[in-house]
């Protein structure tokens, strides 16, 4: 966890009891012998209160429990990780879904290094959905989807029809002030809904961080990573991801990944199994009092652009270095993470920025281009009738010289992931679309033939030990067999 200061309370502990008494001036003073216990306002209380758990009982519902177990090194006295030894691991995080057949939203922090990842519903949710499904109560195995560890967003996926979801509001963030619900599982206690405002909506964790997030004073702790933070409307406005803490616990500083970034990345990992994001081709940076001061900008906050890319988008619109970026499809701009955000959340690729040039301001149209993936264009080669591992539950694509071309890799055969089916096989395989197979208990895998053929000749309970490349980085994945 990060460190912060303690924030000094006591003026703002008075200040609400300020308000309190305001509110409900029958508080402030004390029942009279004998009189009534009934306080004036009370109907008021209730009515509010009645409101706010009719919505924890609405939202909870699509709220999970997410059981990891996996392998990874023990955290030294220090909080870093000490990589001498590696230990099997146990980890309790929290989701929601957003998709009644079951996708569902985690942080992608909690899923990582996973070997096992097991769903749990709350007890409201799981009765019927088991039966439905003929799992343990409101158990399920889940499988990752895709995982995106720049904005730490993870889809799952678990089987199921029917499921209770909540809507990713994905058209502007909350307002500071707005009420929200924090649910999760907060140290393994499942289904806790606590309550606290938007305290601020554009937080970085430091200057020129590439993410943008939402600060809460509802309590967060661990365990909470990868709950929602809903508003009074049951609308997941931000996906809960870390605190600030001396102790470890809760002090009032949560902090969400924002709704339309999620909504974003969600849709990318689900469609495609990566994220791409529209760029508009130029270099920008955190303006400082010694930065603006040297470069004479009209403002000591805010975005300056740095480096326009030659022939890219930006030039072609006319933008220059050393304008400020204002805005960005009328979202204003007060942080390098501000507009990477609006990177990530632009619905057309027509952006309006609106820069300071010289003391005048200036509206350009740009055409923003999409950062492509190029296994795009290695899953559109893909089809169910040639690719299809079943017992992997993927579909595989032969490493040639066409894929080579679009596909950097360290080895120059294989068997590239380009997708997983939704009838997967059951096995947690660890794959994720993107992934090369290179081997198979260190049989060399060329074609997807190979990998039928190894993969068919492991008898149930067998292990199979995957070398795959991800990210340029090599890494073993293993299983056994069923």
């Amino acid at each position: 966890m990060l460190d912060c200061q303690a924030l000094a309370r006591h003026p703002r502990r008075i200040l609400l009891f300020a308000a309190a008494a305001l509110l409900f001036p029958a508080f402030a003073r004390a029942a009279e012998p004998g009189s009534s216990a009934v306080v004036p306002g009370g109907g008021v209380l209730r009515q509010v209160s009645g409101a706010l758990s009719q919505l924890a009982a609405r939202v909870s519902p699509a709220v999970v429990q997410i059981l990891v177990t996996g392998y990874g090194p023990i955290p030294g006295e220090d909080g870093r990780a000490d990589t001498a030894y590696i230990v099997r691991q146990h980890g309790v995080g929290s989701g929601v879904i957003v998709d009644p057949t079951g996708y569902i939203v985690t942080n992608a922090h909690v899923v990582r290094g996973a070997q096992r990842i097991v769903v749990v519903l709350p007890a409201a949710t799981a009765g019927g959905t088991a039966r439905q499904a003929g799992t343990r109560k409101g158990v399920y195995e889940a499988r990752v989807v895709g995982t995106h560890a720049d904005s730490d967003v993870a889809v799952l996926k678990i089987e199921g029809a029917g499921l209770p979801a909540l809507a990713l509001r994905d058209n502007a963030l909350p307002k500071q002030g707005e009420l929200v619900f924090a649910i999760g599982s907060p140290q393994g206690l499942a289904s806790s809904v606590t309550l606290g405002v938007i305290s601020a909506t554009s937080r970085q964790t430091e200057i020129d961080a590439p993410m943008l997030f939402i600060q809460t004073d509802a309590p967060i702790n661990p365990g909470n990573s990868g709950g929602p933070l809903v508003n009074a409307d049951g609308e997941v406005v931000g996906i809960n991801t870390f605190i600030l803490t001396r102790s470890g616990g809760s002090q009032g500083l949560g902090f969400a990944i924002p709704a339309p970034v999620v909504r974003f990345v969600y849709d990318g990992l689900r469609k495609r199994g990566h994220v791409n994001r529209v760029e508009l081709g130029i270099s920008a940076q955190g303006i400082t009092p010694v930065l603006a001061s040297g470069l004479g900008l009209e403002r000591d906050w805010g975005v300056v652009i740095s480096d326009v890319m030659p022939g890219g988008p930006a030039e072609d619109a006319g933008l220059r270095e050393g304008d400020i970026v204002d805005a960005v499809d009328g979202r204003q701009i007060d942080s390098l993470s501000g507009l990477t955000t609006a990177e990530y959340v632009a619905k057309d690729t027509n952006l309006e920025v609106r820069v300071l040039r010289g003391g005048q301001q200036m509206r350009l149209q740009v055409r923003g281009v999409e950062n492509h993936h190029p296994m795009d264009e290695v899953v559109d080669y893909g089809s169910l009738e040639k690719h299809l591992v079943r017992r992997l539950g993927i579909l595989g694509i032969e490493v040639d010289d066409k894929v080579r071309q679009l596909v950097h890799l360290r080895k120059p055969s294989g068997v590239i992931v380009a997708g997983r089916t939704l009838d997967a096989s059951g096995l947690d395989t660890g794959l994720q679309p993107g992934d090369t197979i290179h081997a198979l208990n260190r049989l060399p895998i060329e074609s997807v033939e190979d990998l039928r053929r190894a993969v068919k000749d492991r008898k149930g309970g067998e292990p199979v030990v995957l070398q795959v490349e991800r990210e340029g980085r090599f890494r073993y994945l293993f299983f056994e067999t069923e």
